[in-house]
């Protein structure tokens, strides 16, 4: 275990304007025994019971399969971590849950049943439940005795959740909402025990403009569904739509407060996408463990394709990505863990603390679903051409990780609609003036008119140049995101294109600043010798993301920016993505030899 430092809490999206010390950001180095044991437990259950049975679960012609599965992982703990112990939990940080995604990502179908339940079906309740709630329901679904669903989607209400149709009448006695509708994509949907119900409430034909939530239990009459979804991968999740006609559910089961459903919808999703993403980076690194083994043990020209340059190419990319997206996800993990604990230091209840927490990280979440999500999607893909033919069998590996990774882009919110929250989040806080966002754009629009500082060279320390570069990718976003707030002012949202480059050059620039305090904190702690291919990655990482923000921000200023704004903007954008050219194809084949050697994914 690796001493940490206090930790002094920010704000979420505060990364673009303000620089961070390595010392102040948690690494996955500094993961405790316990928690590692943890780990080691949820990858024994994928070992024992999980990858032994993959075609099992997938061509499983009834949902028993997957719900006794999850007893089994009841027994084990596995479904009670985010569960206060005094509900039959173990009550663990956000990290710690964290890295049980991260493991039980790589579960398939199992995963999605496993995160479906702990997630978004248990935690309204954890979060928003009164202590009669909590009392009833919680012990039940952390033991696994009772699975959950949730149920927000409908027909025509997928983005827009807040158009759902379904309703809840009060019935005459008062004692009952009546509740009405059809909701669709039902994760757990054929074996839950325990829905969470969005609806809007109608009273004397007035429907409430918000959603409210209710916890709805399966036995209540008037609950049908239809049979499974065929669906392209997770074959083996149960995926239903499911009616409600005329159900009673008691008063006592509306959660918090009427019109509360939306908001308990959205911070519900804040935390369904950063443990979606994490959990994707757990199935990326099975993808690449699988590839290496498949490339040592695949002989062309009487030659492992290990040796060969575009296989190892493609080895250090999957790997660099995997650590990148691993690096920025537990770093915005500690940071939620944080400022839970500056909310409860200032007298704050623990669920209220941990809400507010995950609300301020929004941004952050939102970032590691797309960045973890796409990550998996790359990696899926460059494992089937390591493979090769092979590749396309259904006999070898990658076609189930291949198919099962797709639907990664669409859960918890599609990843375009997340890179629109991304950049809409970070202005609606700069508007408020929760965020100084415009005050460092300004500054920047100024420099660019302004001759270039070309610094001096007498600055020492570690990554001084590549600090150097990340200050001026942020300047390089700012710059932008600044124009179109000008040049759009309240018509921007309107903007899509322009918006999803902001938003990826945004992205860039938290995954590589996250990865490079990362080896700079490990350089700090261990000898640089002994991390030199974590820096290779870093280095690389920063090289690929300076591309990846030039050309997301030369997209945005030529859709609007015209004549001399535009070469201006084109110039500033030059200025701010230069970096010192390294040999990239070497420091891909030092990180691609070092697992070769292994016969895995070491970092």
């Amino acid at each position: 275990m690796i001493a940490t430092e206090p930790k002094a809490s920010i704000k979420g999206g505060e990364f673009l304007i303000k620089e961070t010390e390595a010392a102040k950001v948690f690494i996955p180095e500094e993961f405790t025994e316990e928690q590692l044991m943890i780990a080691a437990t949820c990858r024994e259950f994928l070992e024992r019971e999980i990858w032994p049975r993959l075609n099992e679960i997938d061509n499983a012609k009834s949902p028993e399969l997957i719900s006794s599965l999850m007893d089994k992982a009841g027994e084990l703990g596995i479904l009670g971590t985010s569960v206060p112990e005094q509900y039959g939990g173990f009550g663990t940080n956000f990290n710690t849950s964290m890295l049980v995604a991260e493991v039980t990502g790589a579960g398939h179908s199992f995963s999605v049943a496993l995160s479906a339940h702990t997630g978004i079906g248990t935690l309204p309740i954890v979060y928003y439940g009164n202590d009669d709630q909590k009392s009833k329901y919680l012990p039940q679904l952390a033991s696994g005795e009772w699975k959950a669903a949730y149920c927000l989607t409908e027909p025509d209400s997928g983005s827009d959740a807040n158009s759902g149709k379904t309703k809840a009448i009060l019935s005459e006695d008062g004692k009952h909402y009546v509740l009405n509708g059809q909701k669709m994509w039902i994760t757990n949907g054929g074996f839950a025990d325990v829905y969470i119900v969005f609806a809007k409430i109608d009273e004397n034909g007035q429907t409430d403009k918000n959603l409210s939530a209710f916890i709805v239990e399966r036995t209540y009459e008037g609950i049908t569904m239809n049979e499974p979804e065929h669906k392209m991968g997770i074959k083996g999740s149960d995926t239903r739509q499911i009616f409600f006609n005329d159900v009673k559910v008691p008063v006592e089961n509306l959660l918090s407060e009427r019109g509360n459903g939306f908001k308990i919808a959205v911070n519900i999703l804040n935390i369904g996408r950063i443990k979606l993403g994490i959990a994707a980076i757990g199935g990326s690194k099975e993808v690449l463990n699988n590839a290496i083994r498949y490339s040592n043990e695949r002989k062309q020209f009487k030659t492992a394709i290990s040796q060969f340059g575009a296989i190892k190419h493609k080895l250090a990319e999957m790997a660099l990505k995997i650590y990148a997206s691993e690096t920025a996800s537990y770093r915005a993990g500690q940071n939620i863990d944080d400022l839970i604990e500056d909310f409860k230091g200032q007298g704050m209840e623990d669920g209220q603390a941990k809400l507010k927490a995950l609300e301020q990280f929004a941004i952050e979440c939102a970032i590691m679903k797309v960045h973890g999500s796409e990550v998996l999607d790359y990696v899926v893909d460059e494992g089937v051409q390591v493979y090769g033919g092979m590749g396309y069998s259904a006999d070898a590996p990658m076609d189930r990780s291949y198919r099962d990774a797709r639907i990664n882009r669409i859960f918890e919110g599609t990843n375009e609609i997340n890179r629109m929250l991304v950049v809409d989040m970070m202005l609606k806080r700069a508007m408020k003036g929760e965020l100084d966002l415009m005050g460092p754009a300004m500054a920047v629009a100024k420099e660019i008119m302004s001759i270039p500082d070309f610094g001096s060279d007498e600055e020492e320390g570690l990554f001084i140049a590549e600090k150097k570069v990340l200050k001026n990718l942020k300047k390089a976003a700012l710059m932008v995101s600044g124009a179109a707030v000008q040049k759009f002012m309240m018509t921007l949202s309107n903007e899509q294109e322009i918006l999803m480059n902001v938003a990826d050059m945004a992205i860039e620039v938290y995954v590589a600043e996250s990865v490079l305090l990362r080896v700079e904190k490990l350089i700090g702690i261990k000898v640089e010798d002994a991390v030199a291919l974590q820096k290779q990655m870093a280095l690389v990482y920063l090289h690929e993301a300076v591309e990846k923000v030039n050309n997301a921000g030369r997209a945005a200023i030529t859709s609007f920016a015209e004549g001399d704004e535009l070469r201006g903007m084109l110039m500033g954008l030059k200025r701010f993505t230069k970096i010192e050219p390294m040999n990239l194809k070497d420091a891909r084949r030092q990180i691609a030899d070092a697992m070769i050697a292994e016969n895995k994914y070491i970092f």
